[in-house]
């Protein structure tokens, strides 16, 4: 049947329809040969670019490319230098050169050589000659730093970016090097000198080259240097140079594109008022005075007495410029105008200027003085025990009378001794120039108790700095005008022009009359008559009229916030010479212990600073000698 299979018999299958088989000959033979144009298109447009970037875009994208490692960096300029008013250098700056390698970029080119050239040697072999001739031409130290073979090839050969290999290199030396080694780098450097060594340092302060101040240079730390560090470090330049793609920071040494973008121009110098001798001797007597007297701290200045200008400041206490990191606090500080003290009787100059200005007393008129005063809830004594005396005006302040000094002070009135403070300068700075300065501090008017106009007038219960206290001196000196004292008296370009800096700003505190019989009166506390005897009596100078004011001022006392009777501040201030006034000198000791002449006064220092002032400025003897004065009746 049909659509039944047949028993015993397989099932055929139908034979299938399939299409005729192509030949395939022609389209590989095509493909072959398109793929042949491409390849050989390919190659042209190729060799076209080529031709195009070597031979017509060469010099375009050599720019393009340096560009990429071209660096702007900055050219630290030329810092001014210091000197005292003489011209002799307090300080000033040197050139020169830090050595330094990249190693791994010479690595890389000495083995593209040795490829070219197998015979030149290991990179190595270049390093220990490289080494030897620093070794050779700096020898085996420079400043501190190792420079033998044997360092420099440890650093040569150390797996890195970046080495230096020597700092403050003498520029001649690091030019040999160069020379003859164009790998090494050299990167400019100013080393700050202080010829002085500790002369002044507590003014001139300090600078050093600073690697984290972008950009590097030599930067003012300490004192004036800091202080001027714009004016004397004057404006950087710009130039180009090759750097390491990805840092900034190394330059490629060889063949510099040097390419000066802008010129640096260099720092102003600043012309001190100093002069560098008398620092010397004041710096030298000072130390060794605060020394014998057992002082914490001693500290002495001198001022022109008709400009103001300080021609000496010292403090016991200085520090080498040259190597100020190992310098304590106490070295850094300059003592004469950062620390205040209760300046005692030295004040009292206040309270006689202002009563003869005020016509309340001359120098002869007499005071009858007890042994003590009240004032307010206080009692106040003098320092030495007597009866009721009669004084002369002049008396209270060559016997330094605490109770004349306050029966004066009370006929003044507590407002016009307020006023005549801050004539003289007191409770704000006196914008000397000197970085650090204190301003002290009064009381103020509307803060006094009753018992503040009992000290006041004595010299405690207020402070000041020994500039101010000088400064005070200064104007009875200069017939009654003060002018506020000035560090800085000139600055100087790079041509040598000088520009003096315009004087302070004067204040009329007495007349000139006032002036010059406050000084006749104070030339009595060195009076040394049987009978009739100063408190300063070794401050006299053979020869010479002298006016001054010693000074002995309570110390409080820590744990019981009392004044302490056994720690004081010495001060002394004196006019020389006291006819003709030139000089102002201002001398503290903080709580002198040594016995003898050094343990309660200053008055031997002064004596001898007022020797050296007359030798060295050629003084001329005083035409009269001081007349004996009746201070006791």
């Amino acid at each position: 049947m049909p659509g039944r299979p047949t028993r015993g018999r397989p099932t055929r299958r139908p034979l299938s329809v399939r299409a005729p088989k192509r030949r395939r000959g022609g389209n590989t033979r095509v493909r072959i040969a398109v793929g042949r144009l491409l390849l050989v298109g390919a190659l042209v447009l190729a060799g076209l670019k080529l031709v195009q970037v070597q031979g017509f875009q060469a010099e375009a994208l050599s720019q393009e490319a340096q560009k990429q490692r071209a660096t702007k960096i900055d050219v630290p300029a030329a810092r001014g230098a210091i000197t005292d008013r003489n011209g002799n250098q307090l300080a000033f700056s040197i050139e020169a050169r830090q050595l330094y390698a990249v190693p791994q970029l010479i690595r890389e080119k000495w083995a593209k050589a040795q490829e070219a050239d197998p015979k030149i040697g290991s990179y190595e072999d270049w390093a220990r000659g490289v080494a030897k001739f620093i070794q050779d031409t700096l020898g085996t130290e420079v400043n501190g730093q190792k420079t033998d073979e044997q360092t420099i090839y440890a650093l040569l050969t150390k797996d890195t970016t970046y080495v230096e290999l020597a700092d403050n290199v003498d520029p001649g030396k690091a030019a040999v090097i160069r020379e003859k080694y164009a790998d090494i780098g050299s990167e400019y450097r100013a080393v700050r000198v202080y010829p002085n060594g500790e002369l002044a340092s507590n003014i001139i302060g300090a600078a050093n080259w600073r690697e984290d101040q972008d950009p590097p240079a030599t930067h003012g730390v300490l004192g004036l240097e800091n202080s001027q560090d714009n004016l004397l470090a004057g404006r950087n330049g710009q130039r180009i140079v090759d750097t390491m793609q990805g840092n900034d920071e190394v330059v490629i040494p060889g063949p510099e594109r040097a390419r000066e973008l802008a010129a640096a121009v260099p720092g102003r110098s600043l012309e001190l008022t100093l002069d560098v001798d008398t620092q010397y001797a004041l710096q030298r007597m000072v130390t060794d005075y605060t020394a014998k007297s057992g002082a914490k701290t001693g500290s002495a200045v001198v001022l022109d007495s008709r400009t103001g200008e300080i021609l000496a400041m010292a403090n016991d206490k200085t520090f080498d410029p040259n190597d100020f990191g190992k310098a304590t606090e106490d070295q850094l500080r300059n003592a004469a105008v950062s620390s205040v003290f209760e300046p005692g009787s030295v004040n009292k100059v206040v309270t006689a200027a202002t009563a003869i200005e005020d016509g309340i007393y001359q120098p002869d008129s007499v005071l009858t003085v007890d042994y003590s005063i009240k004032i307010a809830d206080r009692i106040i004594k003098d320092h030495w025990s007597h009866p009721t005396i009669d004084m002369t005006f002049t008396g209270v302040f060559a016997k330094s009378s605490n109770v004349g000094t306050l029966m004066a002070a009370q006929k003044i009135g507590e407002d016009r001794y307020a006023d005549m403070l801050r004539k003289f300068g007191l409770g704000k700075r006196t914008q000397s120039g000197l970085p650090g300065e204190e301003s002290g501090s009064v009381p103020p008017r509307n803060q006094w108790s009753g018992s503040t106009f009992g000290n006041l007038p004595i010299g405690q219960g207020l402070n000041m700095t020994l500039l101010q206290m000088t400064g005070m001196y200064q104007a009875i000196a200069n017939d009654g005008v003060r002018i506020p004292p000035r560090i800085i008296r000139a600055e100087v370009d790079q041509s040598g022009a000088r520009k003096e800096l315009d004087r302070p700003e004067q204040v009329r505190v007495v007349s000139p009359q006032t002036a010059k019989t406050v000084r006749d009166m104070f030339r009595a506390v060195m009076q040394t008559e049987p009978g009739q005897t100063g408190t300063g009596g070794p401050a006299a100078l053979a020869g010479y009229q002298v006016s001054g004011k010693t000074g002995t001022a309570q110390q409080v006392d820590p744990k019981c916030g009392c004044y302490s009777s056994s720690s004081y501040w010495i001060t002394f201030a004196g006019i020389f010479p006291a006819d003709n006034p030139r000089y102002v000198v201002g001398i503290m000791l903080d709580a002198p212990t040594g016995g003898g002449q050094y343990s309660g006064t200053a008055a031997p220092l002064f004596h001898d600073i007022a020797s050296y002032l007359a030798q060295r400025y050629q003084v001329p003897m005083s035409a009269e000698q001081t007349p004996v004065m009746q201070l006791i009746l």
